[in-house]
């Protein structure tokens, strides 16, 4: 993934549209995209013939919603001090947005601006499911509650340990089986299996992206496993969450959970090997772990992009 690590500031950024679609972190919103892909991938894969606008409307509300999340991150972040102290930040992969601790955006503009985008995208899932099913309701509140949960008090489920398990389960599982949902009109298991790898990978990227981090957040009061393990132990549970994202694939399509085909998204553990060796090599050399998160957005990304795609063609 291709980015700048020049960080957002007020003289870069005049143009006020500009500010606020850059806020959102718009790279990363391809962790919404891709699990779109997926669910809308397992309907057409059993047979269900895609309503191209209901799949439009749906990645756009995942989108807006996910990015409704970005936003509130960086404003909880700022109120318990972790982005305006953290000194070791790989921008843009961790420290969040800069837009508050640069001054493009007060706190107060960020939180407005991330209910603003969480409340369209609930609308846009509220219209979704007079059309498709009121179970999406079910799976959009979750959706939700857990992107506001994940840094917001006194839930702060990053601060827990929980920030992988929320994540994964978000992106990984949420995501797909409600894309699903509206093709589908009912609830189907296709999604979840399809979903699951891309849960781990999800969260390893939340995982590895600690680590530069791991000073400012254990200062902040926040006690993720990186912080919990110290960077020498928790370098090797990277490999271990890769290791078991690609070893669920393996099992379900022996299961015939997924078609054989999906075996082509074996081929982003190249890049989880890569990402797995560099992290172990480079763990106190922060700046050095730059290729080895944007490996870990790369085998994210195309094991989604590749599994969808097998998924529409077999």
């Amino acid at each position: 993934m291709s980015v700048s690590t020049a960080e957002p500031t007020v003289i870069s950024l005049k143009n006020p549209l500009i500010r606020y679609l850059l806020a959102t972190r718009p790279p990363f919103l391809l962790a919404s995209l891709v699990p779109c892909l997926l669910g809308i991938s397992t309907a057409h894969h059993d047979g269900i013939a895609i309503h191209v606008g209901l799949a439009l409307t749906t990645i756009v509300g995942a989108l807006l919603i996910h990015a409704g999340v970005n936003v509130l991150n960086d404003y909880y972040d700022s109120l318990n001090g972790t982005d305006a102290i953290n000194q070791e930040r790989l921008y843009p992969f961790t420290g969040g947005s800069r837009f508050i601790q640069n001054g493009l955006f007060t706190p107060k503009q960020t939180a407005s601006y991330g209910v603003t985008l969480l409340a369209v995208g609930g609308l846009l899932g509220i219209g979704l499911s007079f059309v498709s099913g009121f179970g999406l309701w079910v799976v959009g509140a979750a959706g939700i509650f857990l992107g506001w949960a994940y840094s917001a008090p006194p839930v702060c489920l990053n601060h827990r340990g929980l920030g992988e398990l929320s994540v994964a389960m978000g992106f990984g599982i949420l995501i797909p089986i409600g894309a699903d949902y509206v093709q589908r009109g009912v609830f189907s298991w296709a999604p979840v299996f399809a979903g699951l790898p891309y849960a781990l990978l999800v969260a390893n990227l939340l995982f590895i992206n600690q680590f530069p981090d791991r000073r400012a957040d254990a200062a902040a009061g926040k006690r993720h496993w990186v912080v919990r393990l110290g960077p020498e132990r928790a370098r090797w549970g990277y490999a271990l969450i890769g290791v078991l994202a690609y070893a669920v694939l393996v099992i379900e399509v022996m299961q015939r959970k997924l078609p054989t085909a999906a075996l082509w998204a074996l081929l982003p553990a190249l890049l989880s090997a890569v990402a797995a060796y560099q992290l172990v090599r480079h763990v106190h050399r922060l700046a050095r772990l730059r290729p080895a998160i944007a490996f870990t957005i790369a085998a994210m990304i195309a094991y989604g992009s590749v599994l969808a795609g097998a998924l529409m063609v077999v």
